[in-house]
């Protein structure tokens, strides 16, 4: 496969990533799904999505509340964000993603938040909260200095990995955005695929601002 125009991988397993798909279909991405880090890193941009935990020996750790972890896709997406990193590439890491982006970059992780309550989907719908945003970031760019955005994860990022900058945080001090210092690569804690287009609400931010600027990075 050859991956030409605006083209993004999302590295995740087909079936659970449909949200992902049409939010950069909306933006005029060609969309391709793939578990192979050497089809990817031939498109244009990389979209990491949400999904499990992240094996806590990939950052040193023993498991201290991590679940539904799946190494094997750990493996993978590590691999891709290597070769999007080494290929100077633009990468969007969402929840999940988000996470992978730090560990990748020798960050941790804290396992099980102590207010994990607060940042969990109740049911099938995502708990909200306010988000301060930091000066001259890519979000502050698109939102302003705060905003409302939704969640649903028990984790957050611990130690932040090189590079990396906290560009947004919830009121309880956990990191809902870092970007990177140098390399076109954003990654967000919260779920903008489903604040965007046909998920759009009137109670949130709107996440098709993150979708544009990935798509404004990709050559």
């Amino acid at each position: 496969m050859i991956c030409e125009g605006k083209t993004a991988a999302i590295v995740g397993v087909a079936g659970n990533v449909n949200n992902y798909i049409a939010a950069l279909k909306a933006v005029g991405i060609e969309p391709v799904v793939t578990l192979d880090p050497a089809e990817a890193v031939r498109c244009g941009g990389l979209l990491l999505p949400g999904g499990g935990d992240i094996d806590p020996a990939r950052f040193g750790e023993e498991n201290n509340g991590s679940r539904d972890i799946d190494t094997a896709l750990d493996a993978v997406q590590l691999a891709a964000l290597d070769g999007f990193v080494r290929a100077g590439k633009p990468v969007l890491g969402i929840c999940r993603g988000h996470q992978v982006v730090n560990v990748y970059f020798g960050g941790g992780l804290v396992q099980d938040l102590p207010t994990a309550e607060d940042h969990m989907a109740r049911g099938h719908a995502d708990s909200l909260h306010a988000v301060e945003i930091a000066a001259g970031s890519i979000l502050s760019k698109l939102y302003g200095r705060s905003a409302i955005v939704n969640s649903a994860h028990h984790q957050g990022l611990g130690a932040l990995g090189r590079g990396l900058r906290v560009t947004a945080l919830a009121p309880d001090g956990v990191v809902e955005a870092a970007e990177h210092e140098s390399l076109p690569v954003l990654a967000v804690q919260f779920h903008p695929e489903r604040m965007a287009f046909a998920h759009a609400r009137s109670d949130t931010a709107d996440g098709a601002g993150v979708f544009r600027w990935f798509q404004e990075q990709i050559k």
